[in-house]
């Protein structure tokens, strides 16, 4: 029997390695996005609800990018993007005569504090402050209300996800590439990480089993500071030094590429326990692994 799974904002970086990969572990894939493509739109409620009847398994994705200025507009758009979707899965859900067993909801590991002293797990770890915290809790909270009573619901709290055709490392090796391979900031912040596909095999795991519920952090259990992993990207590519980037600079190109500091200067130190204590083995633990793959997948 073909098992099918519907992917919710199935068009950036991640989704696009989700289709793929589900399609090659036998799924059938519906999706529901803006896209002309997708199998229903975000305004269409009943079709939603037609994609999501008799489905096996909900993975929202759906979730503006972070990778803008911090403006009234872009602020907006980043709470609904992850809100109002999330706000419009559950309706669709609740309508289901034959709903999804498992709902795994994107979060982010940016709901924790500022960490340098100590991991952030699921159990001890202490939410912080700011814009980005507040859009994390407001994401969580949607996925909390929405009564499905038939449906096992998993905000999973993502880390920086790594991969050859997305994601951060772009920047990061042009930096490199550049001479600016240098840490960023004091160096010492730590980075917090998780190949792509360590997180499509993580979705599936917590979905083949039952007992996990609630929060999950979605994170090697090998993070790395922030100096290290330009050293790391570095070697990768080969390149043999690079000039740090000061604060102050960091705050000036910022404004420049239209981005936020906080992005590279956050401390994120996310500690997998839930997937550790359950058993999950990650394929790509080790960031110096997980870099040299990303690389050779690119050449």
């Amino acid at each position: 029997m073909t098992r099918t799974v519907v992917l919710a904002g199935a068009s950036g970086f991640i989704g696009s390695y989700f289709r793929r990969r589900f399609v090659e572990e036998g799924w059938q894939v519906r999706t529901i996005g803006r896209d002309a493509w997708a199998d229903a739109q975000w305004n269409d409620d009943g079709g939603m609800t037609r994609v999501l009847n008799g489905a096996e398994l909900l993975v929202n994705l759906a979730g503006r990018t972070v990778n803008c200025r911090y403006n009234d507009r872009n602020r907006r758009e980043i709470l609904d993007s992850r809100v109002l979707t999330t706000r419009s899965l559950g309706v669709a859900l609740s309508n289901c005569g034959e709903p999804p067993r498992t709902w795994i909801n994107a979060s982010t590991g940016t709901i924790y504090r500022h960490a340098k002293d100590r991991p952030q797990s699921e159990m001890s770890g202490e939410l912080g402050r700011g814009f980005s915290v507040s859009v994390a809790r407001a994401w969580e909270d949607e996925l909390a209300a929405a009564v499905v009573p038939a449906t096992r619901k998993v905000p999973l709290r993502i880390a920086i996800v790594l991969g050859g055709d997305g994601g951060v490392m772009g920047p990061f090796r042009n930096l490199a590439r550049g001479g600016l391979g240098g840490h960023m900031g004091p160096g010492t912040q730590k980075f917090s990480w998780i190949h792509v596909e360590d997180l499509f095999r993580a979705v599936l795991f917590i979905h083949h089993r039952p007992a996990l519920s609630g929060p999950v952090n979605a994170a090697s259990p090998y993070p790395v500071d922030n100096r290290e992993l330009m050293t790391l990207v570095r070697q990768s590519l080969g390149m043999p030094f690079g000039l740090p980037t000061p604060k102050w600079l960091l705050e000036l190109g910022a404004v420049m590429i239209r981005t936020e500091t906080e992005l590279v200067l956050k401390s994120r130190w996310v500690e997998p326990r839930r997937l550790l204590d359950a058993g999950f083995a990650f394929e790509h633990p080790s960031l110096a692994g997980a870099l040299n793959e990303i690389v050779a997948a690119k050449s």
